[in-house]
């Protein structure tokens, strides 16, 4: 996965999921994917994946500014496990996954 690019002044975020061993589900946001999942994958990333086996990215989505980043990833982190893995399933659009998160304008 390549760093994920902008135009000079532009935000970069994006939200993450991430499944580990037994199909836990992590969400977390970041400016630069592949740095972070190496981290993750390092033991170096959030505590609440150490030592949970394989880490493989589900779903990821630029989002733009870091504000809306943090929204999105609340926002996430409170959805049931069902409601995340139909996420993962359906994949959405970046305006898609706002509407369905009530975050769109």
């Amino acid at each position: 996965m390549a760093h994920i690019r902008t135009a000079p002044g532009l935000a970069r975020w994006c939200v993450y999921i991430l499944r580990a061993r037994g199909g836990v589900l992590y969400t977390g946001i970041t400016t630069d994917l592949e740095r972070r999942l190496s981290m993750h994958r390092a033991g170096r990333g959030a505590k609440f994946l150490r030592g949970r086996g394989a880490l493989r990215l589900v779903f990821s989505r630029r989002l733009g500014e870091h504000g809306l980043a943090l929204r999105v990833e609340r926002r996430l982190k409170r959805l049931q496990k069902s409601d995340k893995e139909a996420l993962v399933r359906t994949a959405p659009s970046r305006a898609r996954l706002l509407k369905l998160l009530e975050l769109a304008p």
